[in-house]
């Protein structure tokens, strides 16, 4: 198929000429399947482009095509000034014809407008040649009267248009200025709620931080009496009288689990906290570690195992802190697991220059609905170990702020009937501005 195909071809050579050219255009758009609208533009352009052809010179020519582009077809009009013309098209001319086509080119004295035709009017040979049927026989007649005249309601109607248009906007206009009235009236209430939870969030650090201080005195006090009793310091202890001072030696070992959990949190959130940072050795830190959880591994069930580490130069951190997570992590996987291993590791990436520790265990596992539960605080799953092995549920959410307070952070991976693997990934090097810290209470 050519790219191009002819429609008409019209003389330039004075005034009602270019009136026809007019009614050429809007006759030809109109055949193609142009809007109302489009017709209007393409019959403005296509004069004044014309209008200023005869300006400059007489025996200018105005032609109509259709051209094929990447399967797509166009209305082109092209017109020119003739061959004694002197100047060149009017700039007005070419700036209409810029903003009412698609395209527009300038060359030689010759201007090229194009038209994307609607995409259901595609013209093949057959539909041309219905087209320069209909157009022989409706051959208009240059009346420059009657020619105004449809100007003019073209002009009313798209006066009527604007007019419809402007008033749509106006509403518009309102409809937005009550939507940021709204807005505003929003933000202000998320403000005050914003700081409402502020004050609240300092209270409950408070709170938590002076019940904390106030329980820890008597808490201490009770631990104390029950060692002295079951030392034997004011005498012997029948059978059900230890067993009745051991469950309040263990029930207190409970509560200062809990209040010391609370207390760090509290710290934490209300920046109070310090990090002392060190070189910390991961060889040294197992062996301390292993020390120090000895007494909670049942070895006929469950083997702890320290792997040794493939990183021995030391790194810059608080022990003391990485040691409460790894504890934490270690004494969870013990308790959840009843048969196999649980295995604490330490890997350097180069890449990410970060050191990571590792807890493995084949325990129960946590299912993927869980995962994040886990660190919510007072968070903990329903299972029969967890029921038969009470905690405070403050635990891992505590593991990860003291992780973030590192710079770091915590993952956990996880298989229901499988076992979980939890992750405490760390720096290298301890940044200058490892968390966000809030101001003291």
């Amino acid at each position: 198929m050519k790219n191009v195909q002819r429609i008409l071809a019209i003389g330039l050579g004075n005034e009602q000429d270019v009136v026809l050219v007019r009614q050429r255009a809007r006759q030809v758009s109109h055949l193609l399947g142009f809007s109302q609208q489009d017709q209007v533009r393409i019959a403005t352009a296509v004069s004044e482009v014309a209008r200023g052809a005869c300006q400059v010179a007489f025996g200018g020519r105005a032609g109509f095509l259709i051209r094929d582009v990447e399967r797509r077809q166009y209305l082109e009009v092209t017109i020119g000034a003739g061959t004694g013309a002197q100047g060149q098209l009017p700039d007005d001319a070419i700036v209409t014809a810029h903003r009412l086509m698609d395209d527009c080119e300038v060359a030689d004295g010759m201007i090229t407008m194009r038209k994307l035709l609607p995409p259901q009017a595609w013209v093949g040979s057959g539909r041309l040649s219905e087209i320069a049927a209909q157009l022989a026989k409706d051959s208009p007649v240059a009346n420059t009267y009657n020619e105004l005249q449809l100007q003019n309601r073209e002009l009313v109607t798209t006066l009527a248009e604007l007019r419809e248009r402007q008033e749509d906007l106006l509403s518009l206009t309102r409809e937005l200025e009550d939507t940021n009235r709204g807005i505003v009236a929003l933000y202000a209430e998320i403000e005050d709620k914003a700081e409402r939870l502020r004050r609240a969030d300092e209270m409950k650090s408070r709170f938590l931080s002076n019940t904390s201080h106030e329980l820890r005195t008597p808490l201490s006090s009770i631990r104390a009496l029950a060692k002295l009793l079951l030392d034997r310091m004011d005498g012997d202890l029948t059978p059900e009288q230890e067993r009745q001072v051991r469950y309040i030696e263990a029930a207190a070992a409970d509560l200062s689990e809990l209040v010391n959990d609370l207390l760090d949190l509290a710290k934490i959130e209300a920046g109070r906290v310090e990090v002392h940072v060190a070189p910390v050795v991961v060889d040294n830190l197992f062996r301390a570690l292993k020390g120090m959880l000895r007494p909670l591994v049942d070895e006929g069930r469950v083997e702890l195992v320290f792997e040794p580490g493939d990183f021995s130069a030391p790194f810059d951190s608080d022990e003391g802190k990485i040691s409460q997570v790894l504890r934490n992590f270690i004494s969870n996987a013990l308790k959840f697991t009843e048969q196999g291993a649980v295995t604490v590791a330490a890997c350097h990436d180069p890449g990410a220059d970060t050191i990571t520790f590792t807890v493995a265990d084949t325990g129960i596992g946590i299912s993927p609905d869980n995962l994040q539960l886990i660190f919510e605080e007072f968070s903990q799953i329903e299972h029969p170990l967890q029921r038969r092995s009470k905690g405070t549920g403050l635990g891992l959410p505590l593991c990860r702020k003291l992780a973030e307070l590192l710079g770091g952070r915590v993952d956990v991976v996880s298989q229901p009937g499988v076992g979980s693997t939890f992750s405490l990934v760390l720096p290298r090097l301890f940044p200058a501005n490892p968390a966000p810290r809030n101001d003291g209470i």
